[in-house]
C-alpha cells in the first residue's frame, strides 16, 4: 500500500508535467492561428484547421485528466484507489495524445475540434488519418473511461449510494455519516464524466461503423451531432467541476481555516448540477430546425439551472470564507480565488449565449470561444495550476521559496482579460468563428485577432514562469528513488 500510495505521487507528477508541456505547445498553436486571422503569419486553410483540431482537442483533453489527477491524489485521503488505473489511464493518454498530433500534424487530419459529421468522412487529407484520428479519440476514452470507473468504485466501496450523493444531508443538520463536500462534487462529476464518455462509445462505434462499411451503412446526421455536442460539452463542464471539487477541499486549508462541511443547500445544489448539465447541451443546436423545438426550450432552461445551483453556493462558500477575515494568501488560493471569478464570468458569457433570441446573433461568432476561453483559461486552468502549485511545494524536496508571484499574477491577468476581451468584442461585432482568414467586410477583424495574439504571448510568459518552478519540483519527485 505504501508503495502504491508513492507510485500515486509519482503518477500525479507525470501527469503534471505532461499537461504543463502540451499546454504550452497548445497555447503556441493558438497564438498562431490569432497571428494568421490578424494577418501577421500566413497559413495555409488546411493547415490553420488542422492546427485548430489538434488545438482544441489537446486542450480540452489535458486540463480533463488535470482535474481527474487532482480529484484522483486528493481522493487517498478518504478512500483507496487504484494506481493501477492511473497508470493505465496515463499510458492510454500518452499513446492517444501522439496518434492525435500525428493524424493532425502529419496526416493534415482538419475536420476541427468538434470533428462534425460528415467532415471526417470528406477526405481532404492523408487517407489514413481519419481513421487513426478516430482510433486516437477510441483510445482516450478507454483509459479514460477504466479511471473514471475505478476512482467511482472506490467510492462506492465506503459510502452508500445514498452518502455519495449526500442525500442524508438534505433534512438533517447532523447525520450520522457525514459526506465532505470533496466527495460528493466528485462523485457527481465522475458519474457525468462517465456518461458522456457512454455517449462518446456509441458515438465512435457509429462512425466506426460508417466509415469501415465504405458506405452501406450511413449514420443520421442529426444524432450524431447530438452525440458530439453531449459528449463534448458535457466533458468540458464536468472537468470545471472536477476544479471545484478540488478547491473545496484545499482552499480552507490552504488559508488555514476549517473545512467546510456539506450543508443541505451544498448538497440539493449538486445534486440539481448532475441532472442538468447533461442536458444543457441542447444550446448548440438552435441552428438545427429539425431538432424537435421542446429539446431547444430544455437547452436554454438547462443553461440557465445547471449554472446556477453549483456557481451560487461556491461563490457563497468562498465569499463567506474571505469576507472580514483573516486567511492565509498564497499563490495557490489566489489562483483558486481569481479562477472562480474566471470561472463565473464565462459561465455569465455563456448563459447570454444559450438564450435563444441572442444565439440567432451570436450563434458561431467569436463570442461563443470568448467564453468558453474565459471560464477555461481564465477558470479551470488556474483551477489546477492552484493544485499543481500547491503539490509541488507540498510533496517536494525543494521547496525554496516561491519568487515572482506578483509578476506571475499580473502577467496572467493582463494578458488573459486582454486576449478574452479581444474576442467578446469581436463576438459582439458579429465576427464569425473559424475562420481561417477574414474578408475585408469584417474592418476590426485583423486588428482585433492581433491583439488576441498579443495579449496571448503575454498569457504565455506567465505559463512559463509557473512552468520553471513548478516543473522542476515535479521532475525531481519523478526522478527520486524512493
Amino acid at each position: 500500500m505504501i508503495m502504491e500510495a508513492k507510485g500515486i505521487k509519482k503518477n500525479t507528477a507525470i501527469w503534471i508535467l505532461a499537461v504543463l508541456v502540451l499546454f504550452v505547445l497548445s497555447i503556441i498553436l493558438g497564438i498562431i492561428m490569432r497571428l494568421n486571422q490578424g494577418g501577421a503569419v500566413h497559413l495555409e486553410p488546411g493547415t490553420f484547421y488542422a492546427d485548430m483540431t489538434v488545438h482544441g482537442i489537446t486542450m480540452i483533453g489535458i486540463w480533463f485528466v488535470a482535474g481527474m489527477a487532482g480529484v484522483n491524489f486528493i481522493m487517498e485521503r478518504y478512500v483507496k484507489t487504484s494506481y493501477w488505473a492511473n497508470t493505465f489511464a496515463l499510458v492510454m493518454t500518452v499513446i492517444g495524445v501522439v496518434m492525435l498530433w500525428v493524424s493532425t500534424l502529419i496526416g493534415d487530419f482538419h475536420a476541427g475540434w468538434t470533428f462534425l459529421y460528415p467532415l471526417p468522412f470528406k477526405i481532404a487529407w492523408s487517407a489514413w488519418a481519419t481513421p487513426m484520428f478516430l482510433w486516437a479519440l477510441a483510445v482516450l476514452g478507454v483509459g479514460w473511461l477504466v479511471w473514471v470507473l475505478s476512482l467511482m468504485a472506490a467510492l462506492l466501496k465506503k459510502y452508500s449510494i445514498s452518502q455519495v450523493f449526500a442525500w442524508q444531508h438534505f433534512r438533517n443538520k447532523n447525520p450520522e455519516v457525514e459526506t465532505p463536500p470533496f466527495v460528493l462534487i466528485s462523485m457527481v462529476s465522475l458519474l457525468g464524466v462517465l456518461t458522456c464518455l457512454i455517449a462518446a462509445v456509441v458515438l465512435l462505434v457509429l462512425l466506426f461503423a460508417e466509415y469501415y462499411s465504405h458506405g452501406t451503412f450511413v449514420n443520421d446526421a442529426l444524432l450524431i451531432k447530438n452525440l458530439t455536442y453531449f459528449f463534448g460539452h458535457t466533458i468540458a463542464n464536468e472537468m470545471l467541476y472536477l476544479g471545484l471539487a478540488i478547491i473545496y477541499e484545499l482552499f480552507p486549508e490552504i488559508s488555514g481555516r476549517p473545512k467546510w462541511k456539506t450543508t443541505w443547500y451544498v448538497a440539493i445544489a449538486w445534486n440539481l448540477t448532475l441532472f442538468f448539465v447533461l442536458l444543457a447541451f441542447f444550446h448548440h443546436l438552435y441552428m438545427d430546425f429539425v431538432q424537435p423545438q421542446g429539446l431547444q426550450i430544455v437547452g436554454q432552461l438547462a443553461s440557465y439551472l445547471a449554472s446556477l445551483p453549483s456557481a451560487g453556493v461556491t461563490v457563497f462558500s468562498v465569499i463567506v470564507a474571505v469576507y472580514r477575515t483573516k486567511i492565509k494568501w498564497s499563490l495557490s488560493n489566489l489562483l483558486f480565488f481569481i479562477g472562480i471569478a474566471g470561472w463565473v464570468i464565462g459561465g455569465v458569457g455563456a448563459v447570454i449565449d444559450a438564450t435563444i433570441s441572442n444565439n440567432f446573433l451570436l450563434h458561431n461568432t467569436l463570442w461563443v470561444p470568448a467564453h468558453f476561453h474565459s471560464y477555461n483559461a481564465m477558470g479551470n486552468v488556474l483551477f489546477s495550476l492552484g493544485f499543481f502549485h500547491w503539490f509541488s511545494v507540498e510533496y517536494s524536496k525543494r521547496k525554496g521559496q516561491e519568487r515572482l508571484s506578483s509578476l506571475k499574477l499580473s502577467f496572467l491577468l493582463l494578458g488573459g482579460i486582454g486576449f478574452l476581451a479581444a474576442f467578446y468584442v469581436a463576438g459582439a461585432e458579429s465576427i464569425p468563428r473559424r475562420y481561417s482568414s477574414y474578408p475585408v467586410e469584417f474592418t476590426s477583424a485583423k486588428l482585433l485577432a492581433t491583439l488576441g495574439a498579443v495579449f496571448a504571448t503575454v498569457y504565455l510568459i506567465a505559463i512559463l514562469l509557473f512552468f520553471s518552478s513548478i516543473f522542476k519540483r515535479c521532475l525531481n519527485m519523478v526522478l527520486q528513488r524512493s
